[in-house]
């Protein structure tokens, strides 16, 4: 019976021993002169003397969220990476849209996801550096942000998702709070028409991003996914859309990252 209780112990502490590392960091921006929130889960396979290099997936929040917005939607995230051998990152944005402001000079949030961020992630990580080991996605706010992103910055990223995302966002003015960040939308159209994910599809070819789209059938941005969906195969650009019963909530963000992240190992795996 000792030996048993011996050998339970045993057990337990090397699965501990080897199990995927959640790090919460403060990483600092330049460019913003201040420190970012940022979680970070490093699969086993990433850690230790005889780590391998693997890929990274970046996550970012919607409105009203923050770094740890993503591990409290789909707390099992840790064992997400060990099982896929993918690297996490998960960013604090604020309610920034994941651009750099034209009015906020200290909303410069698509240099530090698309620069500054990534820059520290592989220096201080075992990642794949290189944008074929290097995918970014979100939900809401972070769908368009993850969109933006990579479609702007392709020499980094090789995949780019989005779930419930607001791809177009001139439809909805008076909302969460991007007038902060480009102006009132009546007076800075151009502003507004410049910094939405749907203008940006004429500057896309075919093959240049691996490319996921999702959303709820009861979500008020299906109709602008549906939009982004439309002039991608009017372009005849490669992408998967999918559409499933589910509104604009966590419930249905837990279920729509096991895609995701199904989608982007596969690229990794190319």
């Amino acid at each position: 019976m000792k030996k048993l209780l011996l050998i339970t112990l045993f057990l337990g502490w090397a699965a501990l021993s080897f199990a995927a590392k959640v790090d919460t960091l403060l990483i600092k921006s330049p460019s913003m002169n201040k420190d970012v929130k940022v979680v970070v889960v490093t699969p086993d396979v990433a850690l230790g003397k005889k780590a391998l290099a693997c890929p990274v997936l970046y996550l970012l929040h919607g409105y009203g969220g923050n770094a740890k917005t993503w591990i409290g939607i789909k707390p099992n995230l840790p064992q997400i990476a060990d099982e896929k051998g993918m690297i996490f990152v998960c960013p604090d944005g604020k309610n920034s849209w994941y651009w750099d402001s034209p009015l906020n000079p200290s909303y410069r949030y698509e240099t530090f996801i698309s620069s500054e961020l990534v820059k520290y992630i592989d220096e201080h990580y075992k990642t794949i550096a290189d944008r074929k080991g290097r995918a970014i996605t979100g939900l809401s706010m972070g769908g368009h942000g993850a969109m933006w992103n990579a479609i702007r910055h392709k020499d980094i990223f090789g995949g780019a998702g989005t779930t419930s995302g607001g791809m177009d966002i001139r439809p909805f003015p008076k909302n969460w709070e991007m007038s902060k960040q480009l102006g009132d939308y009546d007076s800075n159209k151009e502003v507004w028409d410049n910094h939405t994910v749907i203008n940006l599809i004429d500057g896309l070819e075919n093959g240049d991003l691996a490319i996921i789209i999702d959303c709820g059938e009861s979500d008020f941005f299906l109709k602008v996914n549906q939009n982004l969906h439309h002039r991608l195969l009017e372009k005849k650009i490669d992408h998967d859309f999918i559409t499933r019963p589910g509104a604009h909530n966590g419930q249905y963000w837990n279920n729509s990252i096991d895609y995701q992240i199904l989608f982007f190992d596969k690229f990794f795996k190319k």
